[in-house]
């Protein structure tokens, strides 16, 4: 079963009181936006992702650098901005339901997103809801006086998204009731017997204020792992010489299966620990004569398309380069912007220490090489 993914992101985020619209907030170096869309590409069933925005963040949103998203500019309040979004998928009749999601919903599980999958065999719609436990009560103001009266709860509940539907059946309905349209897109449905209401979930809250993005902050600091890497390799003559995926000038190089590239190897192995998915050995064995010469850079590729396949994203990654040849304070800035690169983070999240053992050893006698990394990786899930 294949959809499209609509993300609504087009609000205007009074309620936030930020000069940076709710959107564009980070956590763990990642705006809500990235990482919906992290959460979003763990699911094979969505096979186009759409990204609804406000014009006044498109400044913000060319920063992001989004990759595989269409981007949709959107209309004065949520029923316009989903309707734009609606309209362009509408155009492709390949395309037969859309999942509707609003960006201020980032943690949504797996579980849930697989439940509505589940359920939209066998209904035309599907909602998660959140049961009211609590007392409810209105405000009653009359002309001579106002009181309270206590509300049933038996038939009220909140709904969550991501919501689910077939495409021309929601387009349809966005087009001739427009009017109808009150806070999202299942009150358009007249016919509940079409309408399937799933268990959502408590964890999946909407991000209204700076106290809810401080509640979310804290979810995600609890979902940090630590991962440590390290590598060493001989220095030898007639050898190239690769650090931070850089080829650097020197007279000595690396001895390697691959091109030897001990601070990628290092940054390779920290992070495959950090998301408990084993070592580099066991990834890219160097009895496999398909490793043989390789740059690392591929290997490295390979790993962040792993981790983000289940949902990881690094951190921060501390560096300590360990040589007495050559001296690593010239390449520093050129070694992080290579490495931000290739591991899909701000520079500022990497730092790079070069240490010598005082001539001590095979190191000190430039018989050698060594990085030792320590990673953190949070899990988005």
């Amino acid at each position: 079963m294949s959809f499209s993914l609509i993300i609504l992101a087009g609000g205007k985020s009074h309620r936030f009181k930020s000069n940076i619209s709710k959107p564009y907030q980070k956590i763990g170096g990642k705006s809500l936006i990235e990482i919906n869309l992290i959460k979003a590409r763990q699911f094979k069933e969505i096979k186009k992702i759409i990204l609804v925005f406000n014009r006044k963040d498109s400044k913000l949103i060319k920063s992001l650098k989004l990759k595989n998203v269409q981007l949709i500019a959107g209309g004065k309040n949520r029923q316009q901005s989903t309707f734009n979004a609606l309209k362009y998928l509408n155009k492709n009749k390949s395309i037969s339901k859309v999942l509707i999601h609003d960006v201020a919903r980032p943690n949504f599980s797996e579980k849930l997103f697989r439940s509505i999958i589940k359920n939209m065999k066998n209904f035309r719609a599907v909602v998660p809801k959140i049961n009211i436990q609590d007392a409810v009560k209105q405000i009653i103001d009359t002309s001579n006086e106002e009181y309270i009266l206590g509300k049933k709860r038996d038939n009220l509940f909140l709904t969550q998204t991501p919501q689910a539907f077939y495409l021309k059946e929601i387009y349809q309905l966005h087009k001739n009731n427009a009017l109808k349209y009150k806070d999202d897109d299942i009150s358009l449905y007249m016919n509940l017997n079409k309408v399937k209401f799933i268990e959502g979930e408590k964890s999946n809250f909407k991000i209204t204020d700076k106290k809810d993005f401080e509640n979310l902050k804290n979810i995600y600091k609890s979902k940090i792992n630590v991962g440590i890497g390290f590598d060493v390799h001989r220095l030898v003559p007639k050898k190239k010489l690769y650090l931070a995926g850089l080829k650097i000038k020197s007279s000595l190089g690396t001895l390697g299966h691959s091109d030897g590239d001990p601070i990628l190897h290092s940054i390779t192995d920290a992070i495959l620990g950090a998301c408990k998915l084993g070592d580099i050995g066991q990834m890219f064995s160097d009895k496999n004569k398909k490793f043989k010469n390789i740059r690392s850079t591929i290997l490295l590729k390979q790993v962040i398309e792993k981790i983000k396949s289940k949902a990881y994203l690094i951190n921060n990654i501390d560096i300590n380069i360990i040589t007495q040849t050559p001296k690593i304070k010239k390449l520093k800035n050129k070694m992080i912007s290579s490495i931000a690169k290739l591991c899909e983070i701000s520079k500022d999240r990497i730092n790079i220490k070069g240490k010598t053992t005082e001539k001590l050893g095979v190191i000190g006698k430039e018989k050698a090489i060594a990085s030792e990394v320590i990673i953190s990786v949070i899990k988005y899930d």
